[in-house]
């Protein structure tokens, strides 16, 4: 195992990601900014949902976000010309995992996703080459990787798209109803818009979709069938980039492409002027059994991930348990009303709590819907209320429907949720059952 994952390898497809990845850093950070996104997300609310744990991460005062958005795209644009890479990298990371924490209301496996491989990048010599580090500093300049580069890579895209694909085997994505539902929203885009809500388009969508990501990885490592499968790829990310504006996953799923590719393909392409590295020398450091060692709990880690939400009551299409870090991806379409009451403890007094007083219609669709964010919102408001010099009862009463189903009662009206803890390892009893 350590000769295979120190065996050195062309690192032409590893440098050639480098400088895509910056690019599309800096466009997912100023593209955030232009599109209203920062606004809408991070300026606009009174406050955000963060991920419990994490609410002392709320976002720059007044206008400073587009300041620290703009910030994050330079540091981009420095990984893509390889400047500084390491430290630009890591400064990206930071950056980019705290706007990840400090808000949930649009919580996106893609988000998810570039953290992961943020955080990946500052441990790859990715600069050894084709940057400004390498013409600056020569010594650090090289044309192979051990081969660990690459494979760290795969083996995670293959965890992601295996558990896409086995999330999207149950009875509402197999009928068709939830990609219907998803669709619906896409009926007023012109030209596609009518053909979208075909039911021919919704099967091949659902169950085309089942096939691409339990197929992709395998498909693309076997050489025979690498370049019909690249061509899907092209196929089915220009499609959710243009049906779904997902923002830069697309094609940043098409840029991990480089890594199945031979070098020659990738050198002939984008770097003409490189040698090709053919030697395959192995050369293992003296931490070699620890490195490997701790990519295997690593992935394990993110084997374990996914699967957590089975050690949950009830169905995670209703709790929301074990949901995020799991690459469940546009898999439900949920719908919701609720109404929130104070009681003061001293007198019984009812407050009825307006919403559009707190929350942003973004905010509210995850307040009606989403557990975790019901709770939250009851510790805030009981916060409210204690720092006008009242302690409050916070009571829920949330209707939510799973894939256009009936709405059902989804927390129970007669606990306390401002008294209540979270565990993150337990099921909340106050979620009431789906069945």
């Amino acid at each position: 195992m350590l000769k295979f994952l120190f065996r050195h390898i062309d690192n032409s497809g590893l440098v050639v990601f480098r400088i895509f990845f910056g690019l599309l850093c800096f466009l997912e950070s100023v593209g955030a900014v232009f599109t209203g996104w920062v606004k809408r997300t991070l300026i606009d609310p009174e406050f955000t949902f963060s991920f419990i744990g994490f609410e002392w991460l709320q976002p720059l005062p007044g206008d400073w976000m587009y300041v620290y958005y703009i910030v994050m795209g330079l540091f981009g644009l420095l990984v893509m010309v390889g400047y500084k890479y390491r430290f630009s990298m890591l400064m990206f990371a930071l950056m980019w995992t705290a706007t990840y924490l400090m808000q949930k209301s649009a919580y996106n496996n893609h988000y998810y996703l570039l953290f992961i491989l943020s955080f990946l990048m500052v441990l790859l010599p990715a600069n050894s080459y084709a940057s400004l580090d390498a013409k600056l500093n020569p010594a650090i300049k090289k044309i192979s990787m051990p081969a660990w580069c690459k494979w760290i890579f795969i083996v995670q895209l293959l965890i992601l798209y295996t558990y896409a694909s086995i999330a999207k085997l149950y009875p509402d994505w197999l009928d068709t109803s939830v990609v219907a539902l998803l669709m619906k929203g896409k009926a007023s885009y012109p030209i596609i818009g009518e053909f979208l809500q075909k039911q021919s388009v919704h099967y091949f969508i659902a169950y085309g979709g089942i096939l691409f990501d339990g197929l992709i990885i395998p498909l693309l490592l076997f050489k025979p069938t690498r370049r019909i499968a690249f061509f899907a790829s092209v196929f089915f990310h220009l499609f959710n980039s243009i049906v779904f504006q997902i923002g830069i996953f697309p094609y940043l799923s098409l840029a991990f492409s480089l890594f199945f590719f031979s070098p020659e393909t990738v050198k002939g392409i984008f770097l003409k002027k490189k040698p090709l590295y053919t030697d395959n020398a192995v050369s293992i450091p003296k931490s070699g059994k620890l490195i490997a060692g701790l990519f295997v709990i690593y992935f394990l880690i993110h084997i374990a991930l996914p699967l957590r939400h089975h050690y949950f009551k009830d169905n995670v299409l209703w709790t929301e348990e074990g949901h995020r870090l799991a690459w469940r991806m546009m898999l439900r379409a949920k719908a919701g009303s609720a109404s929130y009451k104070a009681v003061d403890a001293d007198t019984q007094e009812t407050i009825r709590i307006n919403l559009n007083d707190y929350l942003t219609k973004k905010q509210q669709n995850g307040a009606k819907t989403k557990p975790d964010i019901i709770w939250q919102f009851a510790q805030y408001l009981k916060e409210d209320f204690a720092r006008k010099g009242q302690n409050v009862e916070i009571y829920v009463r949330a209707y939510v429907s799973v894939n256009g189903k009936p709405a059902k009662l989804l927390i129970d009206p007669n606990v306390d949720l401002a008294n209540e803890s979270w565990n993150h390892f337990k099921h909340h009893d106050w979620i009431l059952p789906s069945n």
